[in-house]
């Protein structure tokens, strides 16, 4: 895609090609890349004509603008990149301009079809809603970009609405954000589930209205859906010898018995653990003024950061492993009541820079290990971006994590 050349608002328009959906994937792809090369070109430890060049790699082809397209995929990840680079080029607004536009357009569509499964009475599924693909990604990006946008406030009434009314099913009150299929097609989850996470979950649903609040961007039932999902994560919150702990979902059989069946927590990651749901709680916190609450998710978090938990993580990316745990750190360092959370930092960036050694040497990320943000290379060096330069991200990349 150049400048003035619009996206396919329909994939059955045209056929794309796998280089062409990698090219325009956050999660997986080339875009992660392109975002990586726009930092460095910022910091000054990488060149702006390589930064073009990885953005044209991206834009070379169509743009999916469908109705799959989300924040980590298609119209919306492109729109993402193209405005970390436009902050600085202006040859980039006009390209900006025009994708925000079918963003735009695509958001009411999305909006539209999760209005009629409401109606319906229909459970909800990961990619209506989540932050992936759903409409808290779609959120997300709006609420940097076009924070006075009807559509933004329409996406935040819907997250309310997910909070705050729940889904009944066979007599059963579920809440809003159940949705019937399993988490991973190899975990079975008879009946449904609830997710926490911050990437298919409460959490993300959570931050989204809590960094909305602190930006002044409230809607109808704004403080009611926060209220909502905080008294969840102190439903089910778990205490044990390691700390403060959430599952990472619940069952139909958990939800009855009001206990999960997991004993000990998950990995300490960004994605479904407990750093990643401690944020979302701190950034409720600071959003409802409630110094307690925040002291709670602090709490939680640093117990997430013990080299107990942390000798958990076998992988450096962002999603899973301790790019993402640091990241998370880091901007909770920030806004943290006590200096806890920044007294390991030093600790977790020896921990990433250990970890990524296991990646081989940086090759200008062009190297297949390089592909994506989520578990990739590009991620991880995009932590280590914050690390080197101990300010945070020029281009703002990690609002995609949905952490600031």
């Amino acid at each position: 895609m150049t400048p003035g050349t619009n996206p396919s608002p329909d994939s059955s328009e045209v056929t794309l090609t796998l280089d062409e959906v990698s090219s325009q994937s956050l999660a997986r792809g080339a875009v992660g890349t392109a975002l990586l090369h726009v930092e460095r070109a910022w910091t000054g430890s990488g060149s702006w004509e390589s930064a073009q060049a990885h953005i044209r790699h991206v834009v070379a082809g169509p743009v999916d603008a469908a109705e799959h397209a989300g924040l980590y995929y298609g119209a919306p990840a492109v729109a993402f990149l193209l405005r970390a680079a436009a902050d600085r080029h202006p040859r980039y607004r006009a390209a900006s301009q025009t994708i925000d536009e079918h963003v735009l357009h695509l958001a009411r569509r999305r909006l539209a079809t999760a209005a009629t499964r409401i109606t319906r009475g229909e459970p909800a599924v990961f990619a209506e809603y989540d932050l992936f693909y759903g409409l808290t990604g779609i959120g997300a990006l709006l609420l940097r970009h076009h924070s006075d946008s009807d559509e933004l406030t329409r996406i935040l009434r819907y997250v309310a609405t997910l909070a705050t009314q729940p889904h009944r099913e066979d007599g059963v009150e579920l809440p809003g954000w159940w949705v019937a299929h399993d988490p991973d097609e190899i975990l079975s989850t008879p009946g449904g589930h609830a997710n926490f996470g911050m990437a298919h979950g409460a959490a993300g649903l959570l931050s989204l209205l809590a960094l909305a609040s602190l930006r002044g961007r409230v809607v109808d039932g704004h403080h009611e859906a926060i209220a909502k999902l905080t008294a969840w994560f102190d439903r089910w919150r778990q205490d044990g010898p390691d700390g403060p702990w959430w599952p990472q979902w619940i069952t139909r059989e958990e939800l009855r018995t009001g206990r999960p069946t997991r004993t000990r927590p998950g990995r300490a990651s960004w994605c479904y653990g407990t750093v990643g749901i401690a944020r979302a709680q701190q950034l409720a916190a600071l959003a409802t003024d409630e110094p307690r609450r925040q002291d709670a998710a602090e709490d939680a978090l640093v117990a997430g950061l013990t080299d107990t938990q942390l000798d958990r993580i076998t992988e450096p990316g962002l999603c899973h492993g301790i790019a993402g745990i640091y990241q998370t750190a880091y901007r909770a360092s920030d806004d943290a009541r006590g200096p806890a959370i920044a007294h390991r930092l030093p600790a977790l960036a020896d921990r990433l820079t250990a970890h990524t050694r296991s990646l081989g040497e940086d090759t200008d990320n062009d190297e297949p290990n390089a592909a994506g943000l989520l578990t990739g290379r590009a991620g991880v060096d995009l932590a280590l971006e914050t690390v080197r330069h101990t300010t945070p991200p020029h281009t703002g990349w990690d609002a995609c994590l949905l952490i600031t």
